[in-house]
């Protein structure tokens, strides 16, 4: 039975899913990286994810921060949008969000934000703590790890970068 749980847990931790995720240890510092390196992400991006569909928005860097935007809906309702940035802090940057139902109001307080800190880059690739982004050609992945009662899951979506901004 043992040697059945160690091939179970070793194919767990192998998946692809498991692989793109990764984690800062508490007191780490960040990892280095410029949003200046960042143009692979500029521009309009179409795709699934969470069970529905989504559409985010990504404008090159001003002054140290790097702007999106992201859109969910399911069934043809809009569920919610995300305003994100993200701020270059000396040699690292991170990304910071705030959620919005359909109506504008906000998921978070109005001082707090959802922020990821960077653990690395890579070629078209960002590993924030519990969330990826990976572009390959006109297409790009993203894995997002959720926690709700104390169970982690991870959520994948998958973009394909468009021309224009739909119109």
């Amino acid at each position: 039975m043992k040697p059945l749980l160690y091939l179970l847990f070793f194919i767990f931790i192998s998946s692809p899913l498991f692989a793109q995720i990764k984690h800062l240890n508490e007191g780490e510092k960040p990892g280095t990286g410029s949003i200046e390196e960042l143009d692979w992400l500029v521009g309009y991006w179409t795709g699934t994810g969470l069970g529905g569909e989504c559409d985010e928005t990504w404008m090159p860097p001003v002054d140290g921060n790097m702007v999106g935007t992201f859109r969910f809906w399911s069934e043809g309702k809009l569920v919610f949008t995300e305003f994100m940035n993200m701020v270059q802090e000396g040699d690292t940057f991170y990304l910071k969000l705030k959620h919005f139902n359909p109506d504008l109001s906000g998921w978070e307080e109005k001082e707090e934000w959802t922020v990821f800190r960077l653990v690395e880059t890579g070629p078209n690739t960002i590993w924030f703590d519990g969330f990826t982004m990976k572009r390959l050609g006109d297409e790009m992945q993203l894995w997002l790890e959720l926690e709700e009662n104390g169970e982690k899951t991870t959520m994948e979506f998958s973009y394909s970068k468009k021309k224009q901004l739909g119109f």
